[in-house]
């Protein structure tokens, strides 16, 4: 630091003016006054220094992939848009957009894209949708075939595979994504001692149903889902059904509701009601029983895994508190039921469809989501109710939940090949929009479970009289949707 001096230099002035007049006006007199102040100056030091800068400058994408997913809530968005930014950091010229829709909305929502000439590139969606879709020509069934190729279509399971079949082309109009599957859950700690064997045809289902009750603490062999009001008997008798090879059209499109396998599956169905829970049913006493120790067995989804370990959540609140200690390791899955005329698994799968008109990065985008680490971080947000369809996938999936360290590797083993003879009534290869309609409406409108109560509870119908009461309903109903057409 310097210091240095400034003089300031002040000139005063003084003027004296006289009176007004005439003549020259008197010179003023000037007084020079000098002060001297010291002033402090910091001098300050400027170093510049080059520094090399890196300037990314954004650029526009080339390709943007428009993905519409019913995984829809914020927490599974964000996922689906980790797993993109993956796939953008990689392809810089293509942005993905994931786009959040209601299941329920699809419909509507790709008409008004079509009609406007702006499909969305990737749909995911029930395959329930996929087959109407199909139907109308939406979906570019050689897209998906290319991915199913890439993928390896050997590394699928061959019942979803079958299950995204168009029948008119013979081709597969979607990718299978994910899923759930329903089963027989039981006892198997208690079968084995009773040397019985697991609940998968008829005639072992009868023979629990016979010798569970009074065994250990079991008071009941099941709790049948048995409720007018609600849609869990149909759940759980279409799968009875279909084991049966009952539906509810024929290849002819005629209504089949008062057949001899459906009258057959309707006694067989009701006639459980022999070794179960009385009164009015439906899942929540199903769970419940089972974790009290009161049933042996119980049909119900993949989404009980985690119930079986800390205990289903009760209506007054808090959680069931489960009675059998390892409960979840001595409970067996049986996914697939066989009957007189056939065999079946009831469950959901969800597609990934690439409609028509949609941009061929589409498929590669797919592939990624579909592919390693991308594919477990998207089953990882419900992995109970999210099974892989690639057999390949089942290791990592299997460590994605603490639960699943409770449950037995041959029933983890049973729960990933549950897609191998999964089947639904909507999903029967061959129905066309207005038949899947009426399936919708037999469901919507409770018309199985309404027989069900009326035959297991009631005594008002026997299984043939409700197989009647049945057709008749099922054919006005679809006379009525013909009516519409």
């Amino acid at each position: 630091m310097k210091r240095s001096f400034a003089v300031l230099t002040v000139l005063v002035i003084l003027g004296l003016l006289g009176a007004q007049c005439a003549g020259p006006a008197p010179t003023p007199e000037r007084i020079v006054e000098t002060v001297i102040v010291e002033k402090e100056v910091e001098k300050e030091v400027v170093v510049t220094k080059e520094v090399e800068v890196e300037v990314q400058v954004p650029t526009k994408a080339e390709t943007i992939i428009e993905f519409w997913t019913t995984d829809n809530e914020e927490a599974r968005v964000d996922v689906y848009e980790a797993v993109a930014e993956g796939y953008m950091a990689e392809h810089p010229e293509v942005e993905i957009r994931i786009v959040p829709i209601e299941e329920a909305g699809i419909s509507q929502r790709i008409a008004t894209a079509l009609a406007a000439n702006r499909p969305p590139d990737i749909i995911r969606m029930g395959v329930e949708r996929v087959a109407a879709f199909a139907a109308d020509g939406v979906l570019d069934e050689d897209a998906a075939e290319a991915v199913i190729a890439s993928l390896g279509e050997d590394d699928f399971r061959a019942g979803p595979l079958a299950m995204v079949t168009n029948p008119a082309t013979g081709k597969r109009a979607a990718v299978p994504f994910d899923g759930w599957i329903q089963a027989a859950w039981y006892r198997a700690d208690v079968f084995e001692e009773a040397g019985l064997n697991p609940p998968i045809t008829w005639d072992d289902i009868n023979a629990a149903c016979d010798a569970l009750p009074g065994t250990g603490n079991l008071l009941y062999a099941l709790t049948l889902a048995t409720d007018p009001g609600q849609n869990y008997p149909h759940q759980v008798f279409e799968q009875v059904a279909m084991s049966n090879d009952a539906w509810p059209f024929d290849d002819a499109g005629n209504v089949t509701m008062n057949t001899p396998e459906m009258v057959e599956a309707l006694a067989f169905y009701t006639e459980l009601q022999r070794c179960a829970m009385p009164g009015p049913q439906y899942w929540r006493g199903a769970r419940e029983s089972y974790e009290l120790d009161q049933s042996g067995m119980l049909f119900y989804s993949t989404y009980i895994m985690d119930d079986l370990v800390e205990g289903s959540g009760l209506e007054a609140g808090g959680n069931v508190q489960i009675a059998v200690e390892d409960l979840a390791l001595k409970t067996g899955f049986a996914s697939e039921m066989v009957g007189p005329n056939g065999s079946a698994s009831y469950g959901q799968l969800v597609a990934l469809g690439i409609p028509i008109g949609a941009d061929p990065e589409a498929q590669a985008v797919i592939e990624w989501f579909m592919t390693g680490q991308n594919y477990q971080d998207v089953l990882a947000l419900a992995p109970f109710g999210k099974v892989p369809v690639l057999k390949s996938a089942v290791d990592g999936w299997s460590g994605l939940s603490d639960f699943f360290q409770y449950y037995s590797e041959d029933t983890m083993a049973q729960i990933a090949g549950g897609y191998e003879t999964m089947q639904r009534w909507l999903f029967r290869p061959g129905y066309d929009a207005t038949q899947r309609a009426v399936v919708g409406d037999i469901e919507g409108r409770l018309l199985i479970s309404q027989v069900i109560s009326n035959i297991a509870l009631e005594g008002s119908m026997t299984p043939e009289t409700g197989a009647e009461w049945l057709q008749e309903q099922v054919e006005a109903i679809y006379a009525e949707r013909q009516a519409e057409q």
